[in-house]
């Protein structure tokens, strides 16, 4: 305990540690919960914004796919049936 964190040590006459003051580490610990707390939730915000957008970044691509597919039915109709060769003699 003496290396984690003195304060917590308590010490006889002769600078020796004598005993640890428990009654802190309680204060401490739950301190550090919360902070780890607030770091977790931040972190599923951040996660649910991530689902989110990628929702939207899947709705998109799909939208681009389907104009995709739509340019090329078209391309593809505008096509003769057997390709021509231009060949010089």
């Amino acid at each position: 305990m003496e290396r984690i964190n003195p304060d917590l040590v308590v010490r006889d006459t002769e600078g020796k540690p004598n005993t640890v003051r428990y009654e802190s580490i309680n204060a401490l610990l739950l301190n550090e919960f919360l902070k780890e707390h607030h770091k977790v939730q931040g972190l599923e915000d951040k996660i649910a914004q991530q689902q989110k957008e990628m929702k939207v970044l899947t709705a998109q691509l799909k939208q681009q796919a389907a104009q995709i597919q739509k340019v090329t039915s078209q391309l593809e109709k505008g096509k003769p049936a057997v390709p021509v060769v231009a060949t010089n003699p």
